[in-house]
């Protein structure tokens, strides 16, 4: 069984195929071509930086489908925290195999580790007050693979697209009523999660008369989320729902600690996947020849290709 933070086997498949058509269509790669077929690489993927790793399961794919002969041996997997120097992996197989590879595995594990490092900052100064939740600003294609970084980095994950769960914006309310628009909702998807998003306390009070499961409190500041979070609470006091709260709207790490504090379940942030910086990750590779090979052996290619 695989582990919860990893993302589904199908998502990873189809992400590496498109990246691998996309560096090896047509003519495959004209500067592997050159390299002797007797060199074995010994290479060694490093952290440059402190972080979380995530993609572990795109590297794995990556080296697979270049050349099975790539023996990949994992140190530490995702969710795993690294320091600068740590070695997260082992790789063994023909030189010219591991080089068509590595950038394609590199983008990969740099990407989704950055994500993963990320969410787990918010995660950190959240402090367990909130937790911390991902949103569809992802990157076309990759969705899977980003919120499954989200998990890696300790954060949950929002809906994966918009068959999950019914959520009711401003603009879905065009010439219809939020209670309208709610009961609509419940009765075409009765078995969905039906999530409001609500701008002002009187959009509140709408909500929670109308039986919504999950409110987003979107661009309150702090001080506009406790008065939210109490109407809530006093909502169920006598005898209401008390939905899933969620704060939203421009909190970065800065400021979501103060979000967190305020008593709401969840805060979100698409600078979780959209704006998070990719994660130093290098290979560094030593070169042998094969027994019975003619070329020379024991060189160091010192540290990952350019480009």
């Amino acid at each position: 069984m695989s582990s919860p933070v990893e993302p589904p086997a199908h998502a990873v498949a189809e992400a590496v195929e498109r990246a691998l058509r996309e560096d090896l269509e047509p003519l495959g790669d004209l500067s592997a071509a050159l390299v002797p077929a007797d060199l074995v690489a010994d290479a060694r993927l490093r952290s440059r930086d402190t972080g979380v790793l995530a993609g572990a399961a795109c590297v794995d794919e990556t080296f697979r489908r270049v050349d099975p002969g790539v023996a990949v041996r994992w140190l530490r997997r995702d969710g795993a925290r690294v320091e600068p120097g740590s070695v997260v992996a082992e790789i063994t197989g023909p030189l010219a195999s591991v080089l068509t590879a590595e950038r394609t595995a590199l983008n990969f594990l740099g990407h989704l580790s950055g994500i993963a490092t990320l969410v787990s900052r918010f995660v950190a100064a959240a402090a367990g007050g909130a937790r911390i939740w991902d949103t569809r600003k992802t990157t076309p294609g990759l969705r899977a693979l980003e919120k499954a970084a989200v998990r890696a980095g300790g954060g949950v994950n929002h809906r994966g697209n918009l068959s999950d769960a019914v959520m009711i914006k401003d603009n879905h309310l065009m010439g219809l009523g939020l209670a309208e628009a709610v009961a609509a909702a419940r009765r075409l998807w009765p078995a969905r999660t039906v999530h409001v998003e609500c701008d002002t306390l009187e959009q509140l009070r709408v909500a929670l008369d109308a039986g919504a499961d999950a409110v987003l409190l979107d661009n309150m500041d702090p001080d506009e989320i406790r008065a939210a979070v109490t109407l809530a609470d006093e909502h169920a006091a006598a005898g209401g729902r008390r939905p899933l709260l969620e704060a939203s709207g421009g909190i970065t790490l800065d400021t979501v600690a103060d979000y967190a504090r305020t008593g709401v379940d969840l805060v979100s942030s698409g600078a979780l996947t959209n704006s998070a910086p990719v994660l130093d990750v290098g290979l560094d590779i030593d070169v042998r020849a094969r027994p019975g090979g003619t070329s020379g052996t024991g060189s160091d290619q010192g540290g990952e290709a350019c480009c």
